[in-house]
């Protein structure tokens, strides 16, 4: 759906340059200038603000269908409007797991008769991501849905001769595998990072080891399959390390980054408090300041928010018992801006590339990610980097409130997102009770 004439005053292309005004029409970048003489178009005032290409998402659970107790297609499009994005990837452990393509074209179509992202279902690479038989990728990928990536997010693809059958089957399909990475046996009943918090707080440990080794396997079995691997969440300095020997060989492997392992560190596990349990776990600092390094030097290519709700009676309780994931579509923005703007590691080019150009090229988007010139389409995210805001769990759009970012202030706010362009973050505002986050985020 393309939204009416809309006329950005005076904003910056990637914060660079001179201010200029941006016309949207019919779903395209129509003229880019100074006094461009336009009146019968909607006004947005754009002082003081950058435009981006909007943002690409390539990890996100919306679980539906099967948990609308914790978020729908509907509350996490709207998350995902207000946080800039215009495209996510449903991850398919869901209830049905989307391992057919009835599951996923449905998916497809109630992204589509919500309108305010693009919601593109990610298959199951085995049936009921269970690791033993291979789902019908190809009817997926064939399907109304056009299926583009597979995992078992979740679950680790762990028994080799599976992975390396649907590398090849991917590599024929022209879809991309995405690899959760933990061997399982090294991980049974780990609930935090393996080091001196884990130990001293009485929590059992999970070994860097455990991502390390199935990154490095996968990477031998893409090599020799000819296929494309890309690891989610990488979240260990040897997992860079491994990154930057595999690509160095010519191996087509790319990795996402979550903006909750930019920011935070084991150390957070002192509380108990379950809001902090995810998977993979918090890792150490030298870990933390690993990763940004990697991703402002290319070895991971994107951001990838990994937003997972779950409901009260998941988080409240023992650390163990609890259920691991966090929010993370309306803070990602705000979140890199801490970690890798105002530290010099990332300038807004960068931020561009890496929350939106790099996950739509990984993708296979034509469509996103685009450069912001006369004639791409609209898809875009209207920042103000100055403006600081405070995350309150209750006036987010998701229907759960598992942050572990509560009452910080971070910089950066998404002002406006245009899907095509329309104003989506404004829709999306009212989907989530736009009054109740007047004076905490302001917004459209």
């Amino acid at each position: 759906m393309n939204g009416g004439n809309v006329l950005i005053k005076s904003v910056r292309l990637y914060g660079e340059g001179e201010p200029v005004d941006v016309l949207l029409a019919d779903g395209e970048i129509r003229q880019i200038g100074t006094d461009l003489g336009i009146t019968d178009a909607e006004i947005v005032d754009g002082t003081g603000q950058y435009l981006l290409p909007g943002f690409v998402d390539l990890h996100t659970h919306l679980r539906e269908p099967g948990r609308e107790d914790t978020e729908t297609i509907e509350t996490g499009s709207a998350a995902a409007a207000l946080g800039g994005y215009t495209a996510v990837f449903a991850m398919a452990n869901t209830n049905p797991v989307a391992d057919t393509q009835v599951i996923t074209d449905h998916v497809w179509r109630r992204g589509q008769e919500v309108g305010l992202v693009d919601v593109h279902p990610v298959g199951a690479v085995t049936v009921g991501l269970k690791g033993e038989q291979l789902a019908e990728m190809g009817t997926m990928a064939a399907g109304e849905a056009k299926v583009r990536m597979f995992s078992d997010d979740g679950h680790c693809v762990y028994d080799p001769l599976i992975m390396r059958r649907a590398l090849e089957y991917a590599n024929s399909l022209g879809v991309l595998i995405a690899q959760h990475a933990e061997e399982p046996r090294l991980t049974q009943g780990a609930v935090a990072h393996e080091g001196p918090n884990a130990a001293r707080l009485g929590l059992a440990g999970w070994p860097r080891a455990a991502e390390e080794s199935i990154v490095a396997r996968d990477a031998l079995l893409a090599r020799d399959a000819g296929a494309r691997v890309h690891i989610c969440h990488a979240s260990t300095a040897g997992t860079v390390e491994l990154l930057k020997w595999a690509k160095a060989q010519g191996i087509s492997i790319t990795a996402e980054v979550t903006p909750h392992h930019l920011l935070l560190d084991d150390s957070r596990l002192e509380t108990y408090d379950a809001v902090n349990r995810v998977n993979p776990p918090l890792r150490e600092v030298s870990d933390v300041e690993a990763l940004r390094r990697a991703l402002a030097d290319g070895v991971i290519d994107c951001v990838a928010t990994d937003h997972a709700p779950h409901a009260e009676q998941d988080k409240c309780c023992e650390f163990a018992a609890a259920r691991p994931g966090m929010l993370g579509l309306e803070t990602a923005l705000s979140i890199i801006v801490a970690t890798m703007v105002r530290t010099g590691l990332l300038d807004w080019r960068g931020v561009a590339a890496v929350m939106s150009e790099n996950p739509a090229r990984i993708a296979g988007l034509a469509d996103q990610g685009r450069p912001i010139e006369v004639g791409e389409p609209a898809n875009l995210a209207l920042v103000d980097p100055e403006t600081s805001w405070t995350v309150r769990a209750k006036d987010l759009a998701s229907i759960s409130d598992n942050t572990p970012f509560e009452a910080m202030t971070l910089p950066g706010l998404v002002t406006a997102t245009f899907l095509r362009g329309r104003n989506t973050a404004r829709d999306a505002a009212r989907i989530a009770g736009g009054a109740r986050r007047a004076g905490n985020r302001g917004g459209p």
